[in-house]
């Protein structure tokens, strides 16, 4: 029989949809197998949402960027930490490109295993991926590969204070003149280190702003971009559509054309033909009609005045 463990890996790789009845088939296994106790606890696992299940994925089937967007989290924290104003603007451009790209990468792991997710969707994927990379707990939940819900990043880092800061024992208020230049020189240093976290912390809220709002005017971009795309795709469309009728039509014009000249030679032979019938039909009637008016012999012999033609008789006399 199998342990929570191993049940949990299978049913937080499934699609949301197959959760529910996936769950209740091994539960149902574990009670037959006469562990009613992980058939409870296998029951009592909860469905993830879509953003979740996008992000857990992510974890199991990009292991190596997983790793990597680990060890990002850790060294800003670190750059966080040690106030590298540099490094951390460096790694803060670093941080928005990788985690756009990796939310992208999700979205397409998804939509490969049946499930395409919309901008929402990524929006939250985007949301866990950061807290990953500000909470080292939150990056170790995401990288375990079963949420339930998205992660929301906490405002600035989570990671522990300096130790020399976090430990310094309380000084006991000066006795001498050196003690006290010196207590002031600290206190001053303290409040320049302060002032220096501070200003770490906003420059680092304000470039988190920025490159929200420029990843709010590349994703309007993107969408008035496939929009209009998707417009000159139809125009083409229609423009192609357009373009074949009118070969059509010319063709058909061509065809007509043709024909309409047959016709019209076959109309004026017709027409030669029947004057030529016509003459043919007028010299035949002169013709009789000259028949008519000439003399000629009946069959008797007698001429047209009726007389006996000239002859021997039928016997001597």
């Amino acid at each position: 029989m199998r342990d929570l463990d191993s049940v949990a890996d299978e049913l937080y790789g499934l699609r949301p949809d197959r959760f529910t009845a996936a769950r209740n088939a091994r539960a149902v296994e574990a009670r037959r197998a006469g562990d009613p106790a992980l058939a409870d606890r296998i029951g009592a696992l909860r469905k993830p949402t879509l953003a979740a299940w996008t992000s857990n994925l992510l974890v199991r089937e990009r292991r190596e960027e997983t790793r990597s967007l680990v060890a990002l989290g850790e060294a800003l924290r670190r750059a966080h930490h040690e106030l590298d104003g540099e490094r951390l603007r460096d790694l803060g451009h670093r941080r928005h490109l990788v985690v756009r790209a990796l939310a992208r990468e999700a979205g397409q792991l998804a939509a490969q295993a049946g499930q395409p997710v919309g901008e929402d969707v990524l929006r939250e994927v985007e949301a866990t991926l950061n807290a990953a990379l500000t909470d080292p707990e939150a990056a170790e939940e995401w990288a375990a590969g079963r949420l339930v819900r998205p992660l929301s990043a906490p405002v600035g880092f989570t990671a522990a204070a300096p130790a020399a800061v976090a430990e310094r024992p309380r000084r006991r208020p000066p006795d001498t003149p050196e003690k006290a230049r010196e207590g002031k020189e600290e206190r001053e240093a303290e409040e320049e280190r302060r002032a220096r976290l501070e200003r770490a912390r906003q420059e680092a809220a304000e470039t988190e702003r920025e490159a929200h709002e420029r990843e709010e005017r590349h994703r309007r971009a993107q969408a008035d971009r496939e929009r209009a795309e998707a417009q000159l795709h139809e125009a083409e469309r229609r423009a192609a559509a357009l373009a074949a009728e009118l070969r059509d039509a010319e063709e058909r014009r061509h065809t007509a054309a043709a024909e309409a000249r047959e016709a019209r030679d076959r109309a004026r032979e017709a027409e030669r033909e029947a004057r030529r019938a016509r003459r043919r039909a007028e010299e035949a009637a002169e013709k009789a009609a000259q028949e008519e008016r000439s003399p000629g012999r009946s069959s008797s012999g007698r001429s047209s005045s009726g007389r006996r033609a000239p002859g021997r008789s039928g016997g001597a006399r």
